[in-house]
């Protein structure tokens, strides 16, 4: 399929943030855009005054007549749209119509260029930003599509040319399947959406199958340890790229990367946590193996604002601290832990959690309770469902009961910031992927009265 023959893009599930990317891109190369999302939001805001037309009812009545040309249309949807929708059913029952998934779609604009893809199931999103921003602090002339919103450029996609393409590879339903990368890296391969894997042996085949996807010539990077063969990246170890000498001054990590032929001293590092650290290292050496001079990545890494909802600070002060992070994995919130401890030794910490999804939730119960039970305090909110139906016995209840710390609670949204101004810890967390994020703003709000 040639995109440069199609006029109009549809999108269904315009507001989710890999959505809204392609969106930005699509309107940015002056095709006509528009699509339908369930919610209104801060993304759907943002997309609308760049001109797209967004609307919020299931309805084909709600389309505008230009997207019902099939010759010059093409109808982009995400997973997570049910397959009852309406609109989808419409478009997909006229087979004259081009209905194509968001993954396809990365791989039809990739396939012409220069692609650097990182998978994995924790630290996709924060990886990626970081590689995009070192490259286009660079100047490659590159398009990089961001799994959330950077703190450097406001925003989930960073323009600069066509020359390269930086993306999320994601395992979710087996789309990072659709792509062929250059040069790839593997983050991790822990055990995650059993619900479309059913067995986590089949999750380590499809990052095997995705290493098989890259290019001839291209190169694939492992996080060390990983039952993978690969250019290895580490923390403190013997791998080909490995952060070493690490301390911490002012808050922000200093390190020295060591790699296959040179190293880099006294790099600098803002975001806190090992797993970022991991993060910020594969990206440089992605960046390093592209050609990027050294001292200009380091400069660019010492820049770094981050990604919104992950580790993000909103109060931070000697009184208090408030971070929200978008964790909703056991092991993520296992490096969420580590990385409050290490910047916050002697303060009490509470851990304000949403389940997100109940598969998820009813897979990894005793993950989730061993991983929460490591803080001060824990207050769950219901599990998000997102995509699902409710289980029969998976509820946050049972999750609460295997948390080994007498220092936990239920929390309704409507009590939320009551409940977290009652509290005496000094370190507040919110945590998980569903709609706690847009909580933060009040939470920050009442806490900022309080104090």
């Amino acid at each position: 399929m040639n995109l440069n023959n199609i006029h109009n893009i549809y999108f269904i599930g315009i507001g989710g943030i890999g959505m809204s990317a392609l969106a930005r891109y699509f309107k940015a190369s002056n095709k006509n855009v528009a699509g339908y999302d369930k919610t209104q939001t801060a993304v759907t805001d943002s997309l609308v005054d760049l001109g797209i037309k967004i609307h919020f009812e299931d309805s084909i009545a709600q389309v505008d007549e230009a997207f019902l040309n099939y010759d010059t249309t093409l109808v982009v949807y995400t997973p997570a749209v049910p397959k009852n929708h309406k609109e989808l059913t419409y478009f997909k029952n006229n087979k004259n119509f081009t209905v194509l998934k968001r993954s396809e779609i990365l791989g039809l604009i990739t396939q012409n260029t220069f692609c650097l893809a990182v998978a994995g199931t924790h630290g996709k999103t924060t990886t990626t930003s970081i590689l995009g921003h070192l490259m286009y602090q660079c100047n490659v002339e590159l398009t990089a599509f961001l799994g959330g919103i950077s703190e450097n450029y406001n925003s989930n996609l960073i323009l600069n040319g066509n020359k390269v393409s930086v993306v999320e590879a994601d395992e979710f339903d087996r789309s990072f399947l659709t792509l062929s990368p250059d040069l790839a890296c593997i983050t991790s391969m822990d055990a995650d959406h059993l619900d479309i894997y059913g067995d986590a042996s089949e999750l380590i085949k499809s990052f095997q199958d995705f290493s098989e996807k890259i290019k001839p010539n291209g190169k694939l990077f492992v996080k060390n340890g990983l039952p993978l063969q690969g250019i290895t990246y580490g923390i403190e170890d013997d791998a080909d790229y490995s952060v070493q000498n690490i301390k911490i001054q002012n808050g922000v990590y200093v390190f020295d990367v060591k790699m296959p032929n040179a190293t880099l001293k006294d790099v600098q590092f803002n975001l806190p946590g090992r797993h970022n650290l991991s993060n910020a290292l594969i990206a440089l050496a992605m960046a390093a193996e592209y050609g990027c001079p050294h001292q200009q990545l380091a400069k660019a890494l010492a820049s770094y604002k981050g990604v919104r909802r992950r580790f993000t600070y909103q109060i931070k002060t000697e009184e208090l601290v408030y971070i929200d992070d978008y964790a909703h994995h056991p092991e993520e919130i296992n490096a969420v832990h580590q990385a409050v401890r290490e910047m916050y030794p002697n303060k009490k910490v509470l851990a304000v959690f949403q389940p997100h999804l109940f598969s998820r939730t009813k897979d990894f119960v005793d993950e989730f309770a061993t991983s929460l039970s490591q803080f001060d305090e824990v207050m769950l909110l219901d599990i998000y469902p997102a995509r699902e139906l409710p289980m029969e016995g998976v509820t946050s209840s049972w999750l609460l009961q295997k948390i080994q710390n007498k220092n936990k609670q239920l929390v309704v949204k409507k009590e939320l910031v009551t409940k977290i101004k009652e509290s005496k810890a000094q370190v507040i967390l919110t945590i998980g992927a569903g709609d706690i994020g847009a909580e933060v703003e009040q939470i920050k709000k009442g806490l900022s009265v309080a104090s």
